[in-house]
């Protein structure tokens, strides 16, 4: 049987398929990005599924894709606890882009995630390769969840934010200057604190629908913002980028696709998939290319 991973800084998709590619378990996890999660914390994390735990000391392959490991320590960090709590498993830990790049496409493109964080790859239609390091939310991550939620405080403390909105901002999150300090610097996971202030943009509430859809105003310019800063830096890197299709995963794409779309026309870009929730295509992914049924 094999186990695959998708997890990302806030949430991670646990799924194990048997010799046909038939689910057998699905469960979930919170995010276990090594680069900002403490050590102890991911062990915690695991171990306090109570689904986990029954696979510890089976004979299974574990394939893990996240967020984070895509530098040399925090990857190493990751495998070793995998390797320690799953016993008899043959463990490998992967950078989050590679599950994207399987998800999004078998031809060759470049696939970018949106999500708590932000990254992307090009693909030539057998191997991943990455121009740019990820550096993290301090200084990278354009156009992801923390990202905006850093501009939507921002705007906010510096009253860039239309009144109407920032009234409503007031009563939907608390936004006292001492809580949002400790919860950047002293607490666990700014990143993750960070994007949470973007469901202001992206899941707005039955007293404002339609929030990310409004072209015309506050939200649209900060949105095309963001991607534009990620085409610049992330997209236009790879030389490929004017011949191959661009892909996009994650539920920030997912809500801005037409934003997207109108940023990638002035650069002459082609627009190629769009998916909200990468799991399933992983799933798919493997039940074509690595599960052999009997």
């Amino acid at each position: 049987m094999i186990l695959i991973t998708d997890g990302g800084s806030t949430k991670c998709d646990w799924i194990l398929l048997d010799a046909k590619g038939e689910v057998v378990l699905k469960t979930r996890t919170e995010g276990l990005n090594p680069a900002v999660v403490p050590e102890e914390s991911l062990i915690e994390r695991i171990q306090s599924n109570s689904d986990l735990p029954s696979l510890f000391n089976k004979e299974i392959t574990l394939d893990f894709y996240g967020a984070g490991c895509g530098t040399k320590t925090p990857a190493a960090i990751l495998l070793t606890i995998l390797s320690e709590l799953f016993v008899n498993a043959k463990v490998t830990v992967n950078e989050d882009t590679v599950a994207a790049v399987y998800a999004a496409t078998t031809e060759p493109g470049i696939v970018c995630i949106l999500g708590t964080g932000s990254n992307s790859s090009y693909f030539d239609g057998k191997e991943v390769f990455s121009n740019v390091a990820s550096l993290g939310y301090t200084l990278m991550d354009e156009a992801s969840g923390n990202y905006f939620g850093k501009r939507l405080l921002r705007d906010y403390f510096y009253k860039k934010m239309p009144s109407v909105l920032a009234t409503e901002f007031e009563k939907r999150f608390n936004l006292d200057p001492d809580e949002i300090k400790l919860n950047l610097y002293k607490r666990p996971n700014p990143n993750m604190y960070l994007a949470s202030f973007a469901e202001f943009i992206f899941n707005p509430g039955e007293e404002r629908p339609n929030a990310a859809g409004d072209i015309n105003g506050y939200f649209y310019k900060l949105i095309s913002e963001g991607i534009l800063k990620f085409i610049e830096y992330r997209i236009l890197c790879y030389k490929e980028a004017q011949h191959v299709p661009i892909h996009f995963i994650g539920s920030i794409a997912y809500f801005s696709e037409d934003i997207i779309r109108d940023c990638m026309k002035p650069y002459h870009l082609e627009l190629g998939n769009i998916i909200r929730r990468p799991i399933d295509g992983l799933i798919a992914y493997y039940k074509a290319n690595r599960l052999k049924p009997e």
